[in-house]
């Protein structure tokens, strides 16, 4: 089953400064916090703050090529959390057919902020996600902060570039 999330934070593991995206479930507190790359979470930053750089970034490339060729992007799932890494699915649509692409979440999430479509995370990876159960007990931002300050990679898959 998909567990509809939003994009609740985007903050800095302060152990290796590797950039941290916070999803969090629409529906209850769980959150789930994945590692990304500075890039990607550059890119998920600028368009969370509407900034517009003078030329395409490429996730603004890969919004112009669906839109230019008529595709509609459905929605992002994170699907599956193996060996430390996270996976993603980016379900299109064109001329009536369905086309699941496997993803980066981060190039996923980036591509969901832009296309406006809703983000998904299987239970499953929630279910195996060490941290998601201990994070959705913690409600405000200081407390999330002092959690994320003591993690290590063990904790929790940490997304591998």
């Amino acid at each position: 089953m998909e567990i509809e999330v939003k994009i609740r934070a985007l903050m800095m593991d302060p152990n290796s400064g590797t950039p941290i995206i916070i999803l969090k479930d629409i529906n209850s507190e769980t959150m789930l916090p994945i590692w990304v790359g500075a890039y990607e979470a550059n890119a998920i930053a600028l368009e969370i703050e509407k900034v517009s750089t003078p030329r395409p970034m490429t996730h603004d490339l890969i919004k112009n090529v669906l839109t230019g060729l008529d595709t509609m992007v459905h929605k992002v799932v994170v699907t599956e959390l193996r060996e430390d890494t996270f996976y993603a699915v980016i379900w299109l649509e064109r001329a009536g057919q369905v086309v699941s692409i496997d993803a980066r979440p981060s190039d996923a999430l980036a591509v969901a902020l832009r296309m406006d479509c809703p983000i998904y995370v299987e239970d499953g990876v929630l279910k195996n996600s060490k941290l998601a159960a201990s994070l959705s007990e913690r409600r405000s931002d200081d407390e999330l902060r002092k959690l994320l300050e003591g993690l290590n990679d063990e904790d929790l898959g940490r997304y591998k570039m």
